[in-house]
């Protein structure tokens, strides 16, 4: 069965509706363009995220249903708590977030990852531009977790997470949800399920669901401080 999708022009960053994304391959919806931080923050903007393979063309991507985390109302599992009181890894925000992008992409076989060179260099750029964040997890000095993301005013993009440690990535998320909640941080959007984010406690909003909220606060900003560089405490 052929397939037909939206070539973008590379003089523009826009983008085709998201209800013309396609069911199988769930939320595939455009191809081409560039990555750009003006195009990527577009698509994040308008609930489109670029993901491909090796050989392949740029693709964006809207699925449906999304998996998303709740700030709010997030609660790291009873074990979680007692691991970190044993042994207080120290967590921080926007401290390595280079560091982090690349340790997401080393982490994974070269079949397995989307993060090549390209998109390394993409998002680190947007780090500098101050919309790429990611919270660092440490042992000794040593960072041994993390997940990385892109803010669109209380709204949370993550994009991915890694471990060197049992349970690291987990305090990251667990850290970086007080935080951002503190902070007026209303959604963390995490693209789509699968059994380690349901493990954590993500669930799923329809399109329709995920983009009133994505309209909703994509605009607004969080309180002051949110992203600056700084150690972070949690409520146990």
């Amino acid at each position: 069965m052929a397939i037909y999708l939206t070539e973008l022009d590379k003089n523009t960053h826009h983008f085709p509706p998201t209800e013309r994304a396609l069911d199988d391959p769930n939320g595939l919806l455009a191809f081409g363009g560039d990555l750009s931080p003006d195009r990527i923050l577009s698509g994040y903007q308008n609930g489109i995220f670029p993901w491909y393979g090796p050989g392949e063309p740029i693709l964006w991507w809207s699925p449906a249903p999304r998996a998303v985390f709740d700030p709010n109302t997030y609660t790291p599992s009873k074990s979680l708590k007692k691991f970190q009181r044993k042994h207080n890894y120290q967590v921080s925000i926007n401290s390595a977030t280079k560091q982090v992008i690349r340790c997401c992409s080393s982490v994974r076989t070269a079949e397995e990852t989307w993060l090549n060179e390209d998109m390394i260099h993409a998002y680190s750029l947007l780090a500098e531009l101050g919309h790429c964040h990611s919270t660092e997890v440490w042992s000794d000095g040593k960072l041994i977790g993390g997940l990385y993301g892109i803010s669109i005013g209380k709204i949370f993009c993550g994009e991915s997470m890694f471990s060197l440690q049992t349970n690291a990535s987990k305090l990251a998320l667990w850290y970086f949800c007080q935080h951002f909640s503190a902070h007026g941080g209303q959604l963390i959007d995490c693209q789509v399920m699968n059994p380690h984010l349901k493990s954590l406690g993500a669930f799923e909003l329809e399109r329709d669901q995920f983009m009133h909220y994505l309209l909703s606060f994509k605009d607004k900003p969080l309180h002051s401080g949110c992203f600056n560089a700084q150690w972070l405490t949690c409520k146990a």
